[in-house]
């Protein structure tokens, strides 16, 4: 028998759509690799070693899902009826469900081109979050996208597929088979699901060094379900540890700068004594969307994007060596606000049981300070409302403006502008009730669609990625003169700092490129201008914040004030939802779930690393950072007490 027969003896068998939906997946879903195999051609590492990985190893992916796609069909097939088989009313549900496949299978393929071109990864723990948030996550496709006309070619396309299939759709109805003898086959269609989730493992598509023909070598829905599976990662189950104490103890060595008490070290805990007053100066922090450090020219940028804060960073101080914990705004309120290492899987600003803890907030609440989160969307998202009212915050979202106030808005939140007229507006309730203050404001216009106010910049609205850096630029610039004219502007510390970079996709597992943020430190008659080049994390922000206005409180951050940090202390902390990287004399150390761990010496201009031989000693610090942040969490040890709501 030839195989041309033998496979037509497969889709004319009365289980014929199970291998006809097995074709389908496999087959769209390899012309969904090529294409993005060739979209990312220059990023991919090319050798027959590499297309091989990507193609047998995609292929298994494409099996593994499809074990998964086909259980409905094989359980209809197996419980329908053999008198009913060939009747009308069977072929046409096999239709109207070969159509619904087909239009799942390429809405799924384009869907995949859009996540690719924003993320670089297939599917992965960012889909399976924005799940959640349907109404934004929609509303942003439906604004970026001309997704009316895309959808009516996915029905003409769909029909026509359905159309050339309709023949083996149509003879498999004829073949009536025994309930005994289906019911071997079912059964044995059915334990490939099974085998597939005990035996199947996500680490295989990870055998090469570049990241991108890793990624192409998985299945985008086998990745989301994965990732759907394991959106929380416990740290002692899938990383390397050290005994509690060994760990505490290296990270009580790292952090002795700042402790006074040094034999009374206690977890993270620490009491921060500066000599002299207590400077207490109103303090303003802009956590800007998807900031990227190349945007601006400071930083060499050459096509004139930034010029509002390309002049305050020459007013101001310049922070040059700044580096992001995660790719994620949620993880960038995480490192402002908690100062904590990234821990594995969720933010902790979206996980349970994480009120009342130690946030910045909570300590300028402490000094008597009205510490304020100003969003311009809803804060709802992301957990933001729930987050940082139960620690330490007053939160104030764009229900606080009129309709009459908002001069733009798309699904995101309102132009930036608006937001920083509200932001303003709220200040000056402070300064009138006498309450020195500070605010985290959290911009959302540089995101895509891209859109904004039109007449604002040189640049029309919906345009890309750089016309939305310009308004938000724009939008800073505004803010920033405005404040001039408050009587409270004099008494007030500015930072401007991203939340994370535009994009953190890279031919190695954790470029560090893509986590090299900006921010400057604004206050004229305070503040001299310059630049900051020691190497900071994230998380140090807060500390410095409270350094500089020379603060005593007991700490529990596991950031550092960098003014005060010797050279030996310097180190940055950067992340996935599941690699941990841990920067410090300029190596790499990441770790991953299966307690693997590795050392690179990573490139800071191209973001490429070369493998080096381990380094025991700053492994064992970064053990000891991540594995502690994940214990003081989980055993709720990094609390603040008067947090908590009578």
């Amino acid at each position: 028998m030839s195989i041309k027969e033998k496979i037509n003896q497969l889709l004319y068998h009365r289980f014929g759509p199970v291998f006809l939906v097995t074709a389908l997946l496999c087959s769209i879903s390899l012309i969904t690799r090529v294409a993005l195999l060739i979209y990312s051609a220059s990023a991919v590492d090319w050798s027959v070693l590499n297309l091989l990985k990507i193609l047998i190893i995609g292929l298994f992916y494409d099996l593994a899902a499809a074990s998964f796609a086909i259980i409905p069909i094989v359980i209809y097939l197996w419980l329908l009826p053999s008198k009913w088989h060939a009747s009308k009313f069977n072929r046409v549900l096999l239709f109207i469900y070969f159509f619904f496949v087909v239009f799942t299978l390429i809405f799924n393929a384009i869907s995949e081109w859009f996540f690719w071109e924003e993320f670089s990864v297939r599917y992965n723990f960012i889909a399976v979050d924005y799940l959640v948030y349907t109404t934004e996550v929609i509303g942003n496709i439906r604004q970026s996208y001309p997704i009316n006309s895309i959808m009516v070619g996915l029905v003409i396309v769909t029909s026509l597929v359905v159309y050339l299939l309709r023949k083996p759709i149509t003879t498999s109805t004829t073949n009536a088979t025994g309930f005994g003898k289906r019911t071997k086959t079912a059964l044995i269609l059915l334990c490939l699901p099974v085998l597939t989730y005990f035996c199947v493992s996500h680490k295989l598509k990870y055998l090469s060094k570049n990241q991108y023909v890793n990624e192409l070598s998985g299945n985008g829905m086998y990745d989301f379900g994965f990732a759907f599976w394991n959106n929380q990662l416990d740290y002692n189950t899938f990383y390397k540890t050290l005994p509690i104490r060994k760990a505490e103890n290296i990270l009580s060595n790292l952090l002795q700068q700042d402790t006074v008490a040094k034999g009374a070290f206690k977890n993270t805990s620490r009491n921060i004594s500066s000599t002299g007053t207590e400077n207490k100066m109103n303090v303003v922090l802009i956590s800007v969307e998807s900031l990227s450090a190349e945007f601006l020219g400071a930083f060499g940028n050459t096509q004139h994007i930034t010029p509002q804060l390309d002049s305050l960073a020459k007013q101001g101080l310049l922070f040059s060596n700044l580096y992001a914990s995660g790719t994620r705004t949620v993880r960038g309120l995480e490192a402002l606000s908690l100062c904590i290492p990234p821990t594995p899987g969720q933010s902790i600003v979206k996980r349970p049981d994480n009120k009342n803890l130690f946030t910045l907030g909570s300590i300028f609440r402490s000094k008597g300070y009205n510490s304020r989160f100003i969003y311009g969307g809803y804060g709802y998202f992301d957990n933001m409302n729930e987050f940082f009212s139960n620690n330490g915050y007053q939160v104030t979202d764009r229900s606080a403006l009129q309709d009459s106030e908002i001069h733009y808005s798309n699904i995101w939140g309102v132009a930036d502008e608006d937001l920083f007229t509200l932001s303003l507006r709220e200040l000056d309730k402070d300064y009138q009730n006498k309450k020195p203050f500070f605010a985290q404001i959290m911009t959302v216009s540089n995101h895509r669609p891209y859109t904004y106010p039109e007449g604002r910049i040189d640049i029309p609205s919906h345009t890309g990625r750089e016309g939305a850096v310009k308004y938000t630029d724009y939008a800073i610039g505004k803010f920033i003169r405005e404040a001039k004219q408050k009587p409270w502007f004099s008494n007030t510390l500015f930072v401007i700092v991203a939340d994370h970079c535009a994009s953190s996709a890279g031919k190695v597992e954790l470029p560090v490129d893509k986590y090299h943020i900006p921010m400057i430190f604004y206050s004229p008659g305070h503040i001299a201008p310059g630049k900051f080049e020691k190497l900071t994390a994230q998380i140090d922000i807060g500390p410095t914040i409270l350094g500089y206005l020379n603060f005593s409180y007991d700490s529990k951050f596991f950031g550092q004030d960098v003014f005060k940090m010797k050279d030996s202390d310097e180190r940055a902390f950067i992340s996935t939802y599941q690699s941990l990287g841990y920067i410090k004399n300029k190596t790499l150390v990441i770790l991953n779930p299966n307690k693997k761990v590795a050392t690179y010496k990573p490139d800071f201009t191209t973001g490429g690393a070369v493998a080096i031989p381990a380094n025991q000693k700053l492994i064992d610090e970064a053990i000891s950072n991540y594995q502690m942040a994940s214990y003081l969490y989980q055993n709720r040890l990094y609390g603040f007490e008067s947090n908590k709501k009578p």
